[in-house]
């Protein structure tokens, strides 16, 4: 079997269990009746389970390299127009926690084998 495969492999299932490990702290979303003032009467209240929301991914450099090549060729990701291969985490609905968690595991396993990459996120 490919090395690059099995790589991927191995990190994915590390990315999995760190998401699966991970307590999210959850979220209130409320609405008030004056959208400009925090003091204004509460319309509305949402629990969101997941937390915040938002987007991580993995970037790994240089985008010639085997493992970066093996992404692209089987779509597992893109090339980032930073530089690297881009790998969007796209498990674990909108919680931002639980996709940085599978993203750093992700990265560490790659880094482990010599493979050059970095766990990246954004709040949205």
């Amino acid at each position: 079997m490919d090395r690059s495969k099995l790589i991927y492999a191995e990190a994915h299932k590390y990315g999995q269990l760190a998401a699966e490990k991970i307590t999210v702290a959850p979220m209130i979303v409320q609405q008030h009746a004056n959208p400009l003032d925090d003091n204004s009467d509460v319309i509305k209240q949402y629990y969101v389970a997941d937390g915040v929301c938002g987007f991580a991914s993995i970037n790994v450099k240089p985008a010639n390299s085997k493992f970066a090549k093996f992404i692209v060729q089987n779509n597992l990701g893109h090339k980032s127009i930073y530089g690297g291969v881009f790998i969007s985490v796209r498990d674990y609905n909108q919680s931002l926690q639980k996709k940085e968690a599978y993203a750093y595991a992700f990265a560490d396993v790659l880094n482990k084998h010599g493979i050059k990459a970095y766990a990246e996120s954004r709040m949205d």
